[in-house]
């Protein structure tokens, strides 16, 4: 029974049990359309793909959209160029190749964009160039650092736990932290860059941080041999580390909104960050405990 003042963390476990669900049933689906329609799950940005990217702003005149500024490009023997349009009236444009005249591409770019749009200003805000074997390398060691973040983290579980179960139900979460920032980037569209790496590993060392405090607080009670079943006593120490989940999500978390207000690249790392602290904390409750329950076979017990 639980306390007065306690929350069930449980009781309506089945309706987050479905949240999850719908997280991968969404991810499945998403990264089907988009393989189906253009033959890729992900799109990679230059850092991966090796290339030339240059993000243009615009000022006075018509308005400039992607595709005009592709069919400008095409029309100058510069073909094959990648465009996405933002929100805000920003163009980013993907040319492969020209690594090594990334600023005399951006300025050609420019002036054949001013050219066909008299009166409107076009402004370039970035240039990024990457060879295409370095974007091959990148993306190899992108995919190890992952992998073994993951796996060293696995360890450490099982180590300072000792326990099949408790490490488990840490992976498992860690996998569905990963999954929730991937659904978001299938969704939105979003391009797979080395900030989106850096906002997984980031997230994957907050989600297993709140983990392993949830889990310590149970291996307590175990070891006590606390009154109660496996689930109540996992509810029980989730209630006593939930003000501490709180205060260092909502910490995090106002950190990160301020990134929002900064340019399209910190605003598409912060969305992702917001979504991982969220799922972060929410995996700890109802992914990590529920998993490490299930393999522990509900016996009071850290071994």
């Amino acid at each position: 029974m639980l306390k007065a003042g306690r929350i069930d963390f449980f009781k309506y476990r089945s309706l987050f049990y479905g949240v999850s669900f719908v997280l991968m049933a969404t991810f499945i689906t998403m990264a089907t359309y988009r393989y189906n329609t253009r033959g890729s799950v992900f799109t990679y940005s230059v850092d991966f793909t090796g290339g030339t990217e240059v993000r243009f702003g615009f000022t006075g005149g018509e308005k400039v959209s992607g595709e005009q500024i592709e069919q400008i490009l095409a029309a100058n023997d510069i073909p094959g160029a990648i465009t996405r349009d933002f929100s805000n009236g920003e163009v980013l444009v993907r040319v492969r190749g020209f690594e090594n005249d990334a600023d005399g591409l951006s300025e050609r770019m420019k002036r054949f964009i001013e050219d066909r749009f008299p009166g409107t200003t076009a402004s370039i805000l970035q240039t990024d160039s990457v060879g295409a074997s370095i974007g091959d390398e990148l993306r190899k060691n992108s995919i190890i650092v992952v992998a073994l973040g993951l796996l060293i983290m696995l360890l450490y579980i099982a180590i300072r736990f000792w326990s099949f179960s408790f490490a488990m139900g840490a992976i498992v979460a860690l996998f569905h932290d990963v999954m929730a920032i991937l659904t978001l980037v299938v969704v939105l569209d979003m391009e797979i860059s080395l900030n989106i790496i850096a906002a997984v590993l980031f997230i994957l060392g907050y989600s297993i941080n709140d983990t392993i405090v949830v889990f310590s607080r149970i291996r307590e009670h175990f070891a006590a041999h606390a009154k109660g079943t496996s689930l109540e006593i996992a509810n029980m120490s989730i209630n006593e580390t939930l003000r501490r989940t709180i205060l260092t999500s909502v910490a995090t978390a106002l950190t990160v909104v301020a990134l929002l207000f900064g340019t399209g690249v910190l605003q598409l790392l912060a969305m992702s960050l917001l979504v991982g602290i969220v799922f972060g904390t929410y995996s700890s409750i109802y992914i990590a405990t529920p998993v490490m329950l299930l393999l522990n076979h509900g016996k009071k017990s850290h071994s």
